[in-house]
């Protein structure tokens, strides 16, 4: 039986209390513009381009929406039906592969797109995820999952933006050299990713669900 391996910090979910100021006398409470802001994800200090949280804080007033996992949608009619190529995202032509892209990556940025869309029917986007977590299903031939092949397809949607400039940091497709990110997106989640004998459907390398918070407090 192949062992998960856990590859990313796992997720921390705190319920934030709301702020005040003590002192040894009475507790005078803290004005609203120093409350905590829905979710603020923790980062590592001099990082200014991190791939995930460390974690994340979300307020006890917050609206969390949680997705199913979701998969690659089948796009490639001219690969065999339930293979891994089979689920090559319509952005590859005819299931061409452009130079050093794996099947774990086109299958990645797959997975991303169905994710965006999830989002934006409950009126959501990716920058409001804060938490992912990631199933991947090794390639046909290979021993071990394709976890770079993942991290460049996440990085076109996910954590491109430099944190103390604010620049779109660019990302590369498969060996290409780094160019614009499919979508620029500051947005840190925390994450985990693990390794799986095999997923629910076959063909499929790459399974992902999310959680996101609405914005304001009490959106639904």
């Amino acid at each position: 039986m192949k062992l998960a391996r856990t590859t990313a910090l796992a997720v921390t979910l705190v319920a934030a209390a709301t702020l005040s100021a003590c002192s040894s006398g009475d507790a005078e409470s803290a004005p609203p513009s120093e409350t905590l802001a829905v979710s603020t994800p923790v980062l590592e200090p001099g990082d200014n381009n991190p791939m995930i949280a460390q974690g994340v804080t979300i307020s006890s007033g917050a609206t969390v929406y949680k997705s199913s996992g979701l998969g690659p949608t089948a796009a490639n009619t001219a690969a065999p039906e339930g293979s891994p190529e089979s689920y090559i995202g319509e952005q590859f032509a005819d299931g061409v592969l452009p130079e050093g892209v794996t099947i774990t990556e086109a299958q990645g940025i797959n997975v991303l797109q169905n994710i965006r869309a999830n989002l934006e029917a409950r009126g959501l986007t990716l920058a409001d995820v804060t938490t992912m977590r990631v199933f991947l299903d090794n390639a046909p031939g290979t021993d071990r999952a394709d976890y770079a092949g993942w991290n460049r397809a996440y990085r076109q949607f996910f954590a491109n933006t430099d944190l103390e400039t604010g620049e779109t940091v660019l990302v590369p497709l498969g060996t290409a050299e780094p160019a614009a990110p499919m979508e620029r997106n500051a947005a840190r989640p925390s994450r985990f990713a693990l390794e799986v004998g095999s997923l629910p459907v076959a063909g499929w390398l790459v399974e992902v669900e999310v959680d996101a918070v609405y914005p304001d407090a009490g959106a639904n």
